[in-house]
């Protein structure tokens, strides 16, 4: 019977653990102690949940719920499929991951600021983002996701923590303004809010004027939060400020939902057909691989480095959306699982280099592959995944958006593509060369120690990825069933509407 509720529920669960553990160390306020082990246990049940689902969607498809005994498109639908469970599974590891670096990271002061409440918000927010099927409910979760972070940016409450929350509010509370206003033109053209019942009343729906500017500003206001150009300004002048357990989830995953809305709006509710969007969003990916990778290139503080490389990775994954073909939808939804793990990975990495030098500042650095071979080791496998090196998750990520360019002769953004490659590369050897290679500086007598949570988190997400690129059959045959889902969605507009549609 137990059984039979856990999977019978599989799809909530990556919803109520963390709200069930932002509950429960709210409670716990005054306990900080028996909120790390519930905030830990949380994580690890998230991740097991997240699992749970994945294998569940793999065995039966689709998967969904109404709420309230209210039958789409009344109720509140939760919606799983590959791309949704394979988001969810990967925020779950992600939590886990993070938590156990936090386990020597986290200070007393922010826990009782409250990071632990946050932190399981923020998660709930991530996952009802990827499985809720009402685009209003869409904002809710975002809007939950908003609130949470700013409070995790700014629980250091330093100057440069607030001066950060205030550019990350102002952008994003503008784009819930226009994603607010997408929505009401939505509801106005189509009279619903289920995202199966909209693609189902817009089906065949000729191109209006209405629909175009919904889609310009849904565009607009989930590009904001995804990190694209022009205005990805406000990441990397939030992120590097915040504490490196929180901007190593927050690289991995805040940015990503803002891909996935765009993916799931843009293949089910107005695909490129309807809305007109695809040549505007190839020189908006152009535009984010380029000005982010050499934003990049003239920093010096290793996170504001990894900063700008979240946003010309984004470039590549709405590249995928751009093209909209088959190939390339499995091409960017690949690279947001590499990125997901590589980028939080790296974020991690540099708070290890931090603990081993006492700096963020390549200049101040230096020795770290003498005193710390096993770190400078494990740097090089997301380091070199990002830039694209082969066997790596990098390298297969990176081939499967260029051959989808070269086959729709999109031959200016594969080059562009290329090009952002080759300058990541410089920027991941420019900390190699910098942080661990060259002598340490003469200032830096003692040798520090790293702790053996940074090392375990680290080594499990640099597994992954040599995992992803070794044995990447599975993980593109995957991504190239999840890009069908999103090319036919009639298996999502069936499981959430319990009918059927002519094929």
């Amino acid at each position: 019977m137990i059984s039979g509720f856990v999977f019978g529920n599989a799809i909530l669960w990556p919803v109520l653990i963390p709200l069930a553990a932002a509950a429960a160390t709210a409670i716990l306020w005054n306990r900080p102690a028996l909120q790390r082990i519930v905030s830990r246990s949380a994580a690890a049940g998230l991740c097991a949940a997240g699992l749970l689902l994945l294998w569940q969607v793999l065995d039966r498809g689709v998967v969904a719920v109404q709420f309230g005994a209210w039958a789409a498109p009344f109720g509140i639908s939760f919606v799983a499929d590959r791309l949704a469970a394979a988001m969810v599974a990967i925020t779950g590891i992600m939590a886990l991951s993070t938590m156990i670096f936090g386990m020597a990271d986290i200070r007393r002061r922010e826990e009782r600021a409250g990071f632990h409440p946050l932190l399981q918000g923020m998660l709930a927010g991530v996952n009802g983002a990827f499985l809720t099927g009402d685009i209003f409910n869409l904002y809710v979760w975002f809007e939950i996701m908003l609130i949470t972070a700013m409070g995790l940016i700014a629980i250091g409450r330093t100057r440069a923590q607030l001066d950060g929350v205030l550019r990350y509010a102002v952008l994003n509370l503008f784009s819930t303004l226009l994603f607010l206003m997408a929505v009401g033109m939505l509801y106005g053209v189509a009279g619903s809010l289920n995202m199966a019942d909209l693609a189902l009343r817009l089906r065949g729906e000729t191109p209006s004027f209405t629909l175009a500017v919904s889609g310009i500003l849904l565009f607009c206001g989930f590009g904001i939060k995804a990190g694209y150009f022009p205005l990805f300004f406000w990441l990397p002048a939030s992120y590097h400020t915040a504490s490196i357990t929180v901007a190593a989830i927050f690289a991995g995953l805040l940015t990503k939902v803002g891909v996935y809305a765009c993916f799931r709006v843009f293949t089910l509710i107005l695909p490129m057909e309807v809305s007109g969007l695809g040549p505007a969003m190839a020189v908006v990916a152009a535009g984010t691989m380029i000005f982010g990778v050499f934003g990049a290139a003239v920093q010096w503080d290793v996170r504001r480095i990894l900063s700008f490389h979240i946003v010309s990775q984004i470039g590549y994954m709405l590249l995928g959306l751009a093209l909209a073909t088959p190939a390339a939808l499995a091409g960017g939804i690949f690279y947001i699982v590499h990125h997901i793990i590589v980028k939080a990975n790296l974020f991690l990495v540099a708070g290890a280099m931090h603990r081993a030098s006492g700096s963020f500042d390549l200049r101040r650095s230096g020795g770290l592959m003498r005193s710390h071979p096993a770190l400078a080791a494990l740097f090089l496998v997301p380091a070199l995944s990002l830039g694209g090196i082969p066997p790596l998750s990098g390298f297969w990520a990176k081939f499967l958006v260029l051959d989808a360019s070269l086959r729709a002769q999109a031959y200016a953004l594969a080059g562009a593509a290329l090009a952002t490659g080759l300058l990541t590369l410089y920027s991941m050897s420019k900390i190699w060369s910098e942080g661990f290679w060259k002598p340490a500086p003469a200032f830096r007598r003692r040798v520090r120690t790293v702790p053996a949570p940074f090392y375990a988190a680290i080594a499990l997400l640099a597994a992954l990825t040599v995992c992803m690129g070794l044995f990447a059959e599975p993980f593109v045959t995957f991504a190239h069933a999840a890009a069908r889902d999103l090319a036919d969605p009639t298996p999502y507009i069936e499981a959430v509407l319990r009918m059927r549609l002519g094929r």
